[in-house]
């Protein structure tokens, strides 16, 4: 019998339980449970099925979220999955790590007066019964068409676009310089956000519906862009965005100035059992040091609280703007103030000090004044505010910008954006060598996961449109021949 919705006036919005602060900071295992087969079904029937899905209309991937939010209420959740997955290459992966405060939940037209439908939660509780019942099938097609695909990249862009494609028929190659698939997924992400086994296995799917992947492989040094045309059909980058913005302060070169992609790719590998240097490992421990991570996005929330989890003396968190203003998470700057983070608003290293090994940071006071090009509020120095802050290990995380590809890759025809990202036709992403295409951050710049999922998809669509109309175009050529 169907359950009923619209339970919201009834019914308390209810997370996964999730680990006390003090138990937590002690490991990195995930901090939410997965809700049970009742809390499910019951949180989602808390869903209005309104008229117009803010939800969906909110989520990069025009998720059918009030259907399955339904089918999971009913206890339909084969079903549920279906209609999950068919829009979403990895929903297992964006119900834990895609920030719903600022999609879908936070756009709940509950919200305002009952708290939003716990949307992400109830996605990560499909999938994952899914895989426990054999539901979520490794993407064999009906049959090949004999035609190959190289994909540069395997991140989440790439790896969606592997997915279609491989489902089409297509013989799909993924090239990667690390040693394992996942992109930042794998390198960049802690465990307590996204367990590394959850990514090994999608992993794993994917070379069983029979993609193939080469690891280790630096395009440019190992093999070209122009040797890959002529190895596919069609040649897709999709490599993200890896290059760490810098400060321009003084100070920034000391020892013990790290940037935050190095500090995550070490703690993620030692979370993997990968074998480090002991000169590694100690460079790159928050354990018994006092650390500053300066930045306001996720990246800076995945430092601050995995130095917690290394047994830091001090976390603290410099930050230009308010609260209200950061880019990040606001779940994930409330459960590092839980963990113990200490967060200075409106704060900016002036300066890094020490002689040779970084002793403190000098930083000033910030306000907001006019806004700036994209609407907000530029911070301006308040004069005389300086403090300073002990720090042994000082994290930036300001961000990422792309590398340099045309000289990376030895393709100069390769037409890259004032941002450095790469140019491409908005509508069939294609660069500007022919039957290159791009997708994912290297030409949004630096975004979310879920929007890198989306560029993937989309790129999919146009690379098998691309190839289909060339074999169409040569055949007519041969019969009018």
């Amino acid at each position: 019998m169907a359950r009923k919705l619209m339970q919201f006036t009834r019914i308390e919005q209810k997370m996964p339980e999730k680990r006390t602060a003090q138990t937590r900071a002690k490991d990195f295992g995930e901090i939410y449970a997965g809700f049970a087969p009742e809390q499910a079904a019951t949180q989602a029937s808390r869903c209005s099925q309104c008229g117009i899905p803010f939800c969906q209309v909110h989520c990069p991937l025009q998720n059918n979220i009030p259907d399955w939010l339904k089918l999971t209420a009913e206890g339909r959740l084969e079903e549920a999955y279906t209609i999950s997955s068919a829009t979403n290459t990895f929903p297992e992966i964006c119900g834990r790590i895609c920030p719903q405060d600022r999609l879908c939940e936070g756009n709940c037209v509950i919200e305002k007066g009952f708290n939003s439908v716990t949307i992400g939660s109830v996605e990560k509780y499909i999938t994952e019964t899914a895989f426990e019942n054999g539901w979520v099938k490794a993407p064999k097609p009906e049959r090949e068409l004999g035609l190959s695909i190289g994909i540069v990249g395997a991140g989440p862009a790439g790896l969606a676009a592997a997915e279609m494609l491989r489902r089409r028929g297509y013989e799909i190659h993924v090239y990667d310089r690390y040693d394992r698939v996942g992109g930042l997924l794998i390198y960049g992400i802690p465990n307590f956000k996204l367990d590394k086994q959850v990514v090994l296995r999608r992993w794993k799917l994917l070379e069983e519906g029979g993609i193939k992947f080469h690891l280790g492989v630096d395009i440019g040094r190992d093999v070209t862009i122009e040797e890959l045309r002529q190895r596919h059909e069609a040649v897709l980058i999709a490599t993200g965005v890896y290059q760490s913005r810098e400060i321009k302060v003084p100070g920034v070169g000391l020892q013990g100035v790290e940037k935050a992609l190095d500090f995550l790719t070490v703690s993620d590998r030692l979370n993997l059992g990968d074998a480090l240097s002991d000169e590694m490992q100690a460079r790159f421990s928050a354990k018994g040091k006092n650390v500053v991570v300066v930045g306001g996005g996720d990246t800076a929330m995945d430092c601050v609280r995995t130095s917690i989890r290394q047994g830091a003396a001090s976390v603290t968190c410099l930050y230009r703007r308010n609260r209200q203003n950061m880019p990040g998470s606001q779940r994930e700057v409330a459960n590092a103030t839980e963990e113990g983070v200490t967060f200075e608003w409106l704060s900016n290293p002036e300066a890094f000090l020490g002689n040779e090994k970084v002793e403190a940071v000098r930083a000033v006071r910030m306000r907001l004044g006019a806004p700036d090009p994209s609407g907000r509020q530029s911070p301006v120095v308040v004069e005389g505010s300086q403090f300073t802050l002990k720090a042994d290990l000082v994290i930036k995380a300001l961000g990422f910008d792309p590398e340099d590809l045309p000289v990376l890759f030895e393709c100069p025809d390769l037409v890259t954006t004032r941002w450095g990202t790469l140019k491409t036709d908005i509508r069939t992403f294609m660069t500007s060598v022919d039957g290159v295409f791009a997708a994912g951050d290297i030409v949004r710049g630096a975004s979310l996961v879920v929007w890198a999922i989306r560029d993937g998809r989309d790129a999919a669509e146009q690379i098998d449109r691309y190839v289909r109309n060339r074999i169409t175009a040569a055949e007519q050529s041969a019969a009018a021949s």
